[in-house]
């Protein structure tokens, strides 16, 4: 690291993994108020494919990790979001949304309900780095019969790709984890998850992430992650991976970005996440913005968000216009980049939903000179999520 890096890292967050990446020649930058690793010394492009091949691991520790428990926990989590948080059996999770009072999205974040302890249900929540001081203000603010514990000294990495389960296993075994803890663990399906005992030290693997492939997300703390992060990364099929590949495999997935695809000016519906609203929560409403989210589903929303892919090999960037072949502008653009699976640039975007049509050709406007693309579905590459054994 240069010592202008270093000075530009010096007034950030640390994650617990700082120095592992820095050892690692890692190029770091600032992210949501942390000196993160965008890269390492292979490239983005040899990164993502790296993952989408093998496995990847990722430092998320700066996203906000904490526990919200107490009575009737899950019901009152109902209150402020859309998602079926008091279907969820122990061990199950669930993506949803933090809405406001139109309904529009405050943060999106991933919910696990744990094991009651003394008649006290628990969730487990995940939510953004950039939000998580606002999100943590606003449960407790609106929850106050419900205790919050903020999970400050525990870290958390992202294992991913098609082989993220064998060098998992791997790791396991070579902890003398007992042969049915592993068995259980590998054949957990896509959102679930469940604690694990390593010698001692405590893991909540999740079998979730945000890149399309198969994979898990490990919450452990603090003080043990460089070490058990070097442990997988000793693993033959296990690289590091950093900021951007990660974010060029969620574009090519067609996940959305806090911040950029969906944000307080979106609601769920135009943002294409009306299935994370199950029919009963549609139905009884009970959450900020329900009666917003209802003339969306009965009247269609006025834009959608939809994926693009681009002609030729320059990529277009967030803001760029959107124009129909008329000329008129249609949209606007909320993620670009290149895919390196697909070897050619892709986008996503809103568009007014009379334009919304697969195959229709557009324009996207970077630099005044207009890139010819098409609309198409999401995503891009085909999600590879594990469904169970």
């Amino acid at each position: 690291m240069s010592d202008t890096q270093a000075a530009a890292g010096s007034d950030l967050a640390h994650t617990p993994l700082h120095d592992l990446h820095c050892a690692l020649g890692a190029r770091m930058a600032p992210f949501a108020g942390y000196d993160m690793p965008v890269q390492y010394p292979t490239g983005i492009i040899a990164e993502h494919l790296h993952t989408r091949a093998k496995a990847g691991l990722f430092d998320v520790s700066h996203m906000g990790q904490a526990i919200l428990e107490g009575l009737g926990a899950a019901r009152r989590l109902e209150t402020l979001t859309p998602g079926d948080i008091e279907g969820l059996l122990p061990g199950q999770m669930r993506y949803t949304q933090l809405l406001d009072p139109n309904g529009h999205i405050l943060d999106d974040l991933m919910v696990t309900r744990l094991e009651d302890e003394a008649g006290r249900e628990r969730l487990f929540l995940v939510v953004n780095a950039s939000m998580k001081a606002a999100d943590f203000a606003h449960l407790a603010a609106k929850l106050p019969d419900l205790d919050l514990i903020i999970l400050n000294d525990r870290a958390l990495l992202a294992l991913q790709g098609p082989k993220a389960a064998a060098a998992l296993l791997r790791r396991l075994q070579a902890a003398s984890v007992p042969t049915e803890v592993i068995h259980g663990l590998t054949d957990m399906a896509f959102m679930s998850s469940r604690d694990i005992d390593l010698g001692g030290l405590r893991l909540r693997v999740s079998r979730s992430g945000y890149t399309g492939e198969d994979g898990f997300e490990i919450s452990l703390p603090a003080a043990s992650a460089i070490d058990f992060a070097q442990a997988l990364l000793a693993e033959p099929e296990v690289l590091p991976i950093g900021l951007g590949a990660r974010d060029s495999l969620r574009l090519e997935a067609g996940l959305c970005l806090y911040g950029h695809d969906i944000d307080r000016t979106t609601d769920p519906v135009e943002a294409g996440l009306l299935w994370s609203i199950p029919r009963r929560r549609r139905e009884q409403g009970g959450f900020p913005g329900a009666e917003a989210i209802a003339r969306q589903i009965a009247q269609g929303p006025a834009r959608r968000r939809v994926g693009f892919l681009l002609e030729g090999k320059a990529p277009a960037r967030e803001g760029s216009e959107i124009a129909a072949p008329e000329g008129q502008f249609i949209g606007r653009l909320t993620s670009g980049g290149f895919a390196p699976s697909l070897g050619r640039p892709i986008g996503m975007g809103y568009v007014d939903a009379a334009h919304a049509t697969i195959g229709a050709p557009v324009c996207l406007m970077t630099r005044g000179k207009p890139l010819p693309a098409r609309i198409v579905s999401m995503p891009f590459t085909p999600h590879a999520y594990y469904r169970g054994p």
